[in-house]
């Protein structure tokens, strides 16, 4: 039986997917949220420390975050008679003792003797003493302390700040979208970082002509630019089809990061993208001989462009192989199929053989048991042929015709 029998394009394991998408960073800390945590949290120390001291010459020397803010100072004090528990909660706060802290804040919110500055200032400790732990309740908290309208602009537009990450961080992307919309127009802030997580927000909602338009200028501006950015702005251009302007960027990243492994898989996926499967070939393969193909998707996407190469079956059985000794690879059916294709278009009849007799127990249907019974009768091996065709039918197949001509000999 000639090997037109087998249909090569059908047999060969379809292309993972798992790589064939830019992948999007995470959301709200990889965004700057550690950093602008780590800011309203010494703004409000800050706070806490004047509001002690009687704060205002204090709080009045304090860094203006936002001098472009549509909002005015609300010029609150803390209440004389409320210090002491202030106080209090700014130690359970520094000492992130939530347990404590709490209920505090809790007091202070529902005390009728507090002022605007006090509840707010009570209800920001508490939100940030749960960042993290419950999110939920720390956007509850934050809005109570927005919504109070208490804090001086430094605290009160770091809290919608960390409102939106957290959303996004939870994956409520239209929510964090709203959030972050309203944080830009009143405080109005000139950060790249926020703009490059509102890009990151439309990427998220599937808008990718407004995530292009916002990180287009981070990107392309001349300042200082997150990798991030790049990526998520490559993921915008893949998912809109512009699959050249992703690949552009995708080579410009490569190249200025040659060391990095995520740009080199970016620039894998690009070249993919656009059909250009030789260069794809020759970036994971520049991964490889550097030990940097390190996932099983990184493998199958490298063996499956071989296996859809005319004439690079042997380069696939090499691959496929390398990968099975480092255990990187695992001996299951698509594997095991691959590979058996493998050797059997590269005349290797004997291997494929071994192979598919591995792999035809571990198939879903017979048409695996088929493959082999079709090589065995193409080597005259007549009664392996004819229990292996049984065995297909026994499985399942789509027909039984050559399973049926097999077993009658002819």
């Amino acid at each position: 039986m000639s090997k037109s029998r087998f249909s090569h394009k059908a047999l060969v394991a379809a292309m993972t997917t798992a790589l064939l998408a830019f992948g999007a960073p995470a959301m709200a800390q990889d965004e700057g949220g550690s950093e602008r945590s780590s800011r309203a949290d010494r703004s409000s120390r800050s706070a806490e420390r004047n509001e002690r001291r009687g704060g205002r010459q204090a709080q009045q020397k304090q860094e203006a975050l936002y001098p472009n803010a549509t909002r005015k100072e609300p010029g609150v004090q803390a209440s004389q008679r409320l210090v002491k528990d202030l106080n209090a909660l700014s130690e359970a706060y520094n000492g992130q003792d939530a347990a404590k802290g709490l209920p505090l804040a809790d007091q202070i919110i529902a005390n009728e003797r507090a002022n605007e500055y006090d509840k707010s200032m009570a209800a920001l400790l508490a939100g940030q003493l749960l960042l993290n732990d419950d999110n939920a309740r720390a956007i509850t908290y934050l809005e109570q302390a927005i919504a109070g309208g208490g804090l001086d602009n430094n605290n009160h537009f770091q809290a919608m700040l960390i409102v939106a990450q957290l959303q996004a961080q939870e994956q409520d992307y239209a929510a964090a979208l709203a959030s972050l919309e309203r944080y830009l127009a009143e405080s109005g802030s000139s950060d790249p970082k926020d703009q490059a997580l509102k890009g990151n927000l439309f990427y998220r909602l599937e808008r990718y002509p407004e995530a292009i338009a916002t990180l287009k200028p981070l990107v392309e501006g001349g300042g200082e630019v997150d990798p991030q950015w790049t990526q998520v702005l490559m993921g915008a251009y893949a998912e809109s089809g512009n699959n050249a302007e992703a690949t552009r960027l995708a080579e410009q990243v490569a190249q200025a990061t040659p060391d990095d492994k995520r740009s080199q898989i970016n620039l894998a996926v690009s070249y993919l993208q656009t059909d250009q499967n030789d260069k794809a070939i020759e970036v994971f393969e520049r991964l490889r001989s550097s030990g940097q193909l390190t996932e099983d998707t990184e493998y199958r996407n490298l063996y499956a462009l071989y296996l859809n190469s005319d004439g690079k079956e042997r380069e696939a059985i090499a691959v496929i192989n390398e990968g099975l000794q480092k255990n990187i690879l695992q001996s299951d059916y698509r594997t095991l199929s691959a590979l058996a294709q493998a050797y059997y278009f590269s005349d290797q009849i004997e291997p494929a053989i071994e192979t598919w007799r591995k792999a035809a127990p571990l198939a879903e249907n017979g048409e695996t048991y088929l493959n082999l019974a079709r090589a065995l009768h193409q080597e005259g091996k007549s009664a392996e042929a004819k229990e292996a065709a049984r065995q297909a039918i026994a499985k399942g197949l789509k027909s039984n015709a050559d399973a049926e001509r097999i077993i009658s000999g002819r």
